[in-house]
């Protein structure tokens, strides 16, 4: 767990002091208010055509396996193709899907695909025969693993998945321009306006596109055939009003941040964003295959974070571990109780609003380290790490981060979660999303006890503009590794305690 409030950046750093707000960010025009986070809706496409794909190229490579293990069946008689393929399927699959073949892609070819399948067939068979030679007896016999024998298996699965393959993306192809789906183009710039035409003209992709999103198209040519549509202002209506499903992101934007935030918000509408970078020098991206949109580079962007198949094991993990935790730490939670109350007096826990998810507001716990003189203070002052009217109680919980143990009930309640962005106050939501563009975007997801800026050593006096931009890091990035690293790192921290 980390700090709850950081010092105010010194003269010269990104944020005016606080005694400095009311004079600064205050007297700012109405237009410049402050961006609070969206509270978007998920519009999700419908299941089956989601799905359509995946589960074509599953049943076609499955296919595949039983078709090879037939072959073989046929040559040497004795061996149960059906066994050997029930044996052999719960291996390739999870291979070809961690692989990326079964992903949703914009540029269809079988044969782009041939080396993969290889690697992919080659390592499930051998595993395979493997595990039958170590499980004799409870594993289906593939007979005697000759080189030649396992070579034809291997060849026999990569053909027969190849052809299937080709003709369930001819189907698809047929299907997309049979029926195109609308799409929006963020970006009225020049790459924006090319990659427009390239899907009006080219339907195999299965894309219509039907306007720009973009704040100020300086550079929409005068003979430009759609419409621009507005800024992001207008993403969330345009979405429902066309039931679109999909959207390009383009450089050439007047206004980069806006169309940024815009990116962000059709994720969390559900949509599936793809990516044209300007430059071209883009290859395979890790090991997921190369996609291109009549050969532009083109980068299918992840799912928002909520929406990805571990986000249920993340609130799993945050409910066992801070039911745990409570239970494991009530002998600790009761002898600061009583510290805090001979040191404070009464009223041992100290409840604060804090702004969570979507921008709402919930109260969060702490144990009590000094008393505030009234309500205002409690919710504008920024740090209290060097009041002198906190004694010695207070500094050794907030010193050793002990002061944000009854947090763990927030995270039970769903309030918080372990890792997230920290939660702040309304007050101060209100002045760093005027100040940066960025910031209210922390709020996609739950706030938490501890974050990725945290443990990058963004406490105390440093730049709200740098925490803002690894909240959202971690929030682009978010898996339950991630998570992991994060707690062990703030684990290794507490160690060290520093008291900001």
């Amino acid at each position: 767990m980390t700090i709850d409030h950081e010092s105010v950046p010194r003269p010269g750093r990104s944020l005016p002091a606080p005694r400095r707000l009311a004079t600064g960010l205050l007297d700012r025009p109405v237009g410049l208010r402050a961006r609070s986070a969206p509270s978007l809706g998920r519009h999700r496409r419908p299941f089956r055509s989601r799905a359509a794909l995946p589960l074509s190229l599953v049943a076609v490579d499955s296919l595949a396996v039983y078709g090879a293990q037939a072959g073989i069946a046929a040559a040497a008689p004795g061996l149960h193709p059906l066994a050997g393929a029930a044996a052999l399927i719960p291996l390739l699959l999870p291979l070809n899907l961690a692989g990326g073949l079964y992903r949703n892609r914009l540029s269809l070819s079988a044969l782009d695909e041939v080396p993969a399948l290889t690697a992919r067939a080659a390592v499930a068979t051998a595993f395979a025969v493997t595990l039958a030679g170590c499980l004799n007896g409870h594993w289906p016999d593939f007979g005697p693993a000759t080189p030649l024998r396992l070579a034809a298996l291997v060849a026999g699965i990569l053909l027969l998945a190849t052809c299937g393959r080709a003709f369930a993306y001819h189907l698809l192809r047929k299907a997309r321009r049979r029926r195109p789906s609308p799409v929006l183009v963020l970006g009225a710039g020049h790459l924006g306006q090319r990659i427009a035409a390239a899907l009006t003209e080219r339907r195999e992709y299965g894309l219509r596109p039907i306007g720009y999103v973009d704040p100020d198209p300086v550079l929409l040519a005068d003979d430009a055939r759609l419409p621009v549509l507005g800024g992001r202002e207008v993403l969330e209506r345009e979405i429902r009003r066309h039931r679109i499903h999909h959207v390009v992101a383009t450089e050439g934007a007047a206004d980069e941040a806006e169309t940024a935030a815009a990116l962000r918000d059709a994720a969390r509408l559900g949509c599936q964003v793809w990516l044209v970078p300007a430059l071209r020098e883009y290859g395979p991206l890790g090991r997921f295959p190369a996609d291109h949109l009549y050969g532009f580079p083109c980068l299918p962007l992840a799912r928002a974070a909520m929406r990805r198949h571990g986000w249920p094991a993340k609130r799993a993990l945050d409910i066992a571990a801070a039911g745990l935790g409570l239970l494991a730490l009530s002998p600790l939670l009761a002898v600061c109780a009583v510290a805090v109350r001979f040191d404070t007096g009464p009223g041992v826990l100290f409840r604060q609003q804090r702004t969570g998810l979507d921008g709402k507001v919930f109260t969060v716990l702490k144990f009590r380290t000094l008393r505030p003189s009234n309500e205002h203070e409690s919710a504008t002052r920024w740090n209290i790490s060097q009041d002198h009217r906190m004694g010695a109680v207070g500094r050794l919980l907030r010193r050793s981060s002990m002061d944000e143990l009854p947090q763990l009930w927030n995270v039970l309640r769903g309030d918080m979660s372990l890792v997230g962005p920290r939660p702040e106050r309304p007050y101060f939501v209100m002045r760093f999303g005027q100040a940066y563009p960025e910031y209210a975007d922390r709020h996609r997801v739950p706030v938490g006890l501890t974050g990725l800026a945290q443990v990058n050593g963004l406490r105390g006096d440093t730049s709200i503009e740098d925490r803002a931009r690894f909240d959202n890091r971690y929030i682009e990035g978010w898996s339950l590794w991630q998570d992991a690293k994060i707690l062990l790192r703030t684990a290794a921290l507490m160690l060290h305690p520093d008291g900001s």
